[in-house]
């Protein structure tokens, strides 16, 4: 007898180190189905090379061995997160997520929900088997009520562990969704049916259109303890009931292709017209000494700004930069923090785990980052900060009355602004002093009447600086 090979799937699987013609699934399984079809329609459609499969953990977490197209592995839920960045990159690509039940009803239903509410372009292609298959059959949150599972031995009680949960019909609520159908690979005329969906699916992908969403009933014989028989019965007579087969939703004909991709605005076009901001950009210089940067302290007190202010006067020398945040929980008076850095060449990363420079405006901040500072280092602290804990051997501390000479300058907001002119006056950044003065301006730039008044406080910052001896200072 002749049998078809199937398109789309590799000629012979290389798993564990060999050549095999079976896949790992067990017999009676519909992921294989599954896989065919949805292979069978790549071919058929002239997609393999355009596409990029999005393979989730569960069961069919080796489906790169068949699928003869491109393949991304994701974290356990994370499959259209994963495709969100890739039709996001490569916009020509037709991107399929596919997940189990498990994997995209349970960790990974809000990336489903979100996905979808964005109408994000993608396939999704969703195995519904009712249980968890790969990791010994545990309770899902697709398991019909009254399902026996490893999880829920006596049943699954809606009124302890809640209902079945209907995927396609929670979808169907959002406005973005193009397509959304269920079907089943239970016989042979459900499995036409999901043909016909999956090619509906891809259709949408290569116009364009938008999110697609088919929803497979699947038969699961090891883990619910049947033989392929009765486990397409169960489907058929069980689960088909619970999740009724048929198209929730199909706007592929009213839905319009995707918009080509607008060029990005130049810095100017993004700030307005107006703005009078510099937009060269970075001039590499490999003999300048990269610098990093940790700015830190309470919410409110500008570190975040002045960490901007810094990293704005270095895109101003054409330097290479990077600003990174870090937030507390809390709106005001919460931790602080953030790290720049300016470098020469290209950055390969905008964290700071050993700065060169540390910049604190309390006591937390200074106790969590003062022992981090490189060898050769400079502390610079306000001085309301006891300095308790002691720097590491050869970094220099400088304490700095930026909140008490704010306050007295009549601006206590601003202890931020003396601390920049500090940086200036110590030349640790690597910058020139009318960088960071142009940088303090842009930062005001809707205020222009607090832009003199902190050029007024820079000065007089610098006028302190020169005219008394640094607080207290340790080597």
């Amino acid at each position: 007898m002749l049998q078809k090979r199937t398109s789309g799937m590799y000629e012979s699987f290389v798993r564990s180190g060999r050549e095999t013609h079976a896949t790992h699934y067990c017999a009676g399984c519909g992921h294989g189905i599954i896989h065919k079809i949805v292979a069978e329609a790549l071919a058929e459609m002239g997609l393999q090379d355009r596409t990029i499969m999005v393979n989730p953990i569960g069961c069919s977490v080796f489906g790169y061995y068949y699928w003869d197209c491109g393949n991304i592995g994701a974290a356990h839920g994370r499959a259209q997160a994963v495709a969100t960045a890739i039709n996001r990159t490569l916009r020509d690509a037709i991107v399929i997520a596919y997940q189990g039940d498990g994997d995209l009803a349970a960790i990974g239903f809000n990336n489903t929900f979100q996905a979808a509410s964005r109408g994000e372009h993608m396939a999704v292609f969703f195995a519904n088997n009712a249980i968890y298959g790969m990791t010994g059959g545990q309770m899902a949150p697709t398991s019909l009520a009254g399902m026996r599972t490893m999880t829920s031995p006596a049943g699954r009680d809606p009124g302890h562990e809640g209902y079945p949960m209907r995927v396609c019909e929670v979808l169907n609520q959002l406005k973005a969704p193009v397509y959304i159908e269920r079907v089943s690979v239970a016989d042979t005329p459900r499995i036409m049916r999901a043909r016909r969906a999956v090619r509906k699916a891809l259709e949408i992908q290569r116009e364009g259109k938008g999110y697609a969403f088919v929803e497979f009933i699947s038969p699961c014989p090891t883990s619910v303890g049947m033989d392929p028989v009765r486990a397409s019965r169960f489907c058929m007579e069980e689960m088909e009931r619970e999740f009724p087969l048929g198209c929730l939703r199909d706007h592929s004909e009213e839905a319009l292709p995707r918009a080509p991709r607008a060029s990005a605005p130049t810095v100017p076009q993004f700030f307005g017209q107006e703005a009078d901001i510099e937009t060269a950009a970075p001039a590499p210089d490999p003999a300048f000494r990269e610098r990093r940067l940790k700015f830190a302290g309470f919410g409110g007190q500008g570190v975040m700004s002045l960490g901007v202010c810094v990293a704005e006067a270095a895109r101003m020398e054409r330097r290479f930069t990077t600003w990174f945040p870090s937030y507390g929980p809390e709106q005001r008076g919460g931790a602080a923090a953030c790290s720049v850095v300016v470098a020469g060449q290209a950055i390969g990363s905008p964290a700071v785990d050993r700065p060169d420079v540390l910049v604190c405006m309390s006591l937390p901040a200074y106790e969590r980052f003062v022992g981090l500072v490189a060898p050769g280092g400079t502390v610079v602290v306000d001085d309301s900060v006891p300095c308790r804990v002691a720097a590491p051997a050869g970094v220099r501390v400088v304490a700095l009355p930026a909140t008490r000479l704010a306050t007295s300058l009549g601006a206590p907001k601003a202890a931020n602004t003396l601390m920049l002119a500090a940086l200036g006056r110590l030349e640790v950044t690597g910058l020139s002093r009318g960088s960071l003065l142009r940088a303090l301006d842009a930062s005001f730039r809707n205020k222009p009447a607090l832009a003199e008044k902190n050029r007024a406080l820079f000065a007089e910052a610098e006028a302190w600086i020169d005219a008394h001896p640094w607080g207290a200072q340790s080597e």
